[in-house]
């Protein structure tokens, strides 16, 4: 059975993973490694980042004696954009607070809410329109090979999910932007429709599906 390891410390996301991909792949993540690489994410771009950090890890662990027996690494760089905001905060939707004051590392999820609906006041239902997005890196990991030859081996899944933003946070489930988030077709927050639902319709789980077809499941 193929093993991915999760280039991430979110257990939400690995989670999500999980369930999305079932019983096809074994699922590790940061939690089974013997160290945590603080990777710098200087992309432009969801698949930029999403490739750094699956090329990053797939070199560490090429070389590393944690004896993981991944045979790739899968990393997902993902957020929201928001028409009305050119496509903010995008890149930067985990730490769009933070960038406010020069924090480094991630906002809160209520600081970031905060922050967007702040932004968007005043903007009317019609114009509230925006999606999340997901790239998924899939790297090999190549024992005895450069990272510049895992690079060149890695390959991308994309998956979006359209909507709307409501004007306040409404339901307690998921994360991030979630309760904020309506998806197209429902009248319910990410946050109220519960994890079935949402393994179905976001934009991670459309990426899944993507990779999930790659080994023909």
């Amino acid at each position: 059975m193929t093993t991915l390891f999760i280039a991430t410390g979110n257990a939400h996301k690995v989670e999500e993973i999980r369930q999305v991909l079932g019983g096809s792949v074994t699922v590790l993540s940061q939690r089974d490694a013997n160290v945590r690489l603080e990777v710098e994410e200087t992309g432009a771009t969801f698949r930029e980042n999403s490739g750094i950090k699956a090329v990053t890890w797939a070199g560490y662990l090429a070389v590393d004696v944690c004896n993981l027996g991944a045979d790739y690494v899968l990393a997902d760089d993902s957020g929201l954009e928001v028409d009305a905001l050119g496509g903010a905060p995008g890149v930067h939707s985990a730490r769009f607070a933070a960038l406010d004051d020069g924090r480094k590392g991630n906002s809160s999820d209520a600081e970031n809410n905060a922050k967007l609906l702040r932004l968007l006041a005043g903007v009317p239902a019609g114009k509230r329109t925006a999606r999340f997005r997901c790239v998924l890196s899939l790297t090999p990991i190549l024992h005895g090979e450069s990272p510049a030859a895992m690079a060149a081996a890695t390959e991308f899944f994309d998956g979006t999910c359209e909507g709307r933003l409501l004007e306040a946070p409404s339901g307690a489930g998921g994360f991030g932007y979630d309760p904020l988030f309506i998806p197209e077709g429902y009248d319910r927050t990410f946050g109220e429709l519960g994890p079935e639902v949402k393994n179905r319709l976001s934009h991670r789980a459309r990426a899944l599906v993507a990779l999930r077809g790659r080994w023909g499941r």
